[in-house]
């Protein structure tokens, strides 16, 4: 198992896509990894765009970048609501400030423009929030996965295996 040891935390609030968080929870437990979904409280159930649950095993006040090796920031809505609190923005920033895995998917940037990481980064979004990507000072490609050093950003779900394939291959070269 090629992430065995390896801990990362998905990010969830209401308003996720399904796929954008179970796919990569899935895939990265049987990669071999530690999974939690982390929200802004612990223990609530946050309801995706169609209703399916996401129960949040930690919250922004008990984690630290320091004991996980990656974040996966969803799209859907959940983004707009996660970025409204500082402490997941924080949560964000020291992924990256600490070189570790920062994946994010469709309306997912939204998060790493308010953690303010994207500057002089080659990026993608959802086509929608280009514009938002680029005032954070992102360099937008219309690809289906962009990855810059440790960041891994891809476009909508039916890009979710290139975006798997390379946050794995991220998290796994990571010493």
């Amino acid at each position: 198992m090629e992430l065995t040891g390896r801990k990362v935390a998905v990010l969830v609030d209401q308003q996720y896509q399904e796929m954008e968080v179970w796919y990569p929870y899935y895939r990265l437990v049987e990669a071999g990894a530690e999974v939690e979904l982390v929200g802004a409280e612990k223990g609530k159930t946050y309801p995706s765009k169609v209703g399916y649950p996401a129960v949040a095993d930690k919250s922004y006040d008990e984690v630290s970048a320091a004991d996980y090796d990656g974040i996966i920031c969803p799209g859907g809505f959940a983004p707009d609501f996660i970025r409204r609190h500082p402490k997941a923005n924080l949560f964000v920033a020291d992924f990256d400030k600490q070189g570790k895995l920062v994946a994010a998917i469709c309306h997912g940037p939204w998060c790493l423009c308010s953690a303010k990481i994207l500057k002089g980064r080659k990026c993608t979004s959802f086509f929608a929030i280009k514009d938002d990507v680029e005032h954070a000072g992102g360099i937008w490609e219309d690809a289906e996965v962009v990855v810059d050093r440790n960041l891994v950003t891809s476009r909508k779900p039916a890009d979710l295996p290139a975006f798997m394939r390379a946050s794995i291959a991220v998290l796994a070269a990571q010493k």
